[in-house]
């Protein structure tokens, strides 16, 4: 069976699925989108969409606690090197 068929046999069960049904497809769904590759590291390593949200989270705390550094002290701080 090709996506197609596949598709068109899910909507047939989503259009008369009950809510149960529907909230378990939609779990799933938000599980597989968790999970796709949005992003590669500088390495080249995948980066899931549920690591990169976990990242910008991280990145945020950081910055509310004034854990980063000025333009200005990154530039002086690289001409040293």
């Amino acid at each position: 069976m090709g996506a197609l068929e596949l598709r068109d046999s899910v909507l047939e069960y989503i259009n008369t699925a009950d809510e149960r049904l529907l909230k378990v497809v939609k779990a799933v769904i938000e599980s597989y989108k968790e999970e796709e590759i949005v992003a590669f590291s500088v390495e080249g390593k995948p980066i899931t969409r549920g690591a990169y949200k976990a990242e910008l989270a991280n990145a945020k705390s950081e910055i509310q606690k004034g854990e980063f550094i000025s333009q200005d002290d990154l530039e002086k701080e690289s001409e040293n090197w």
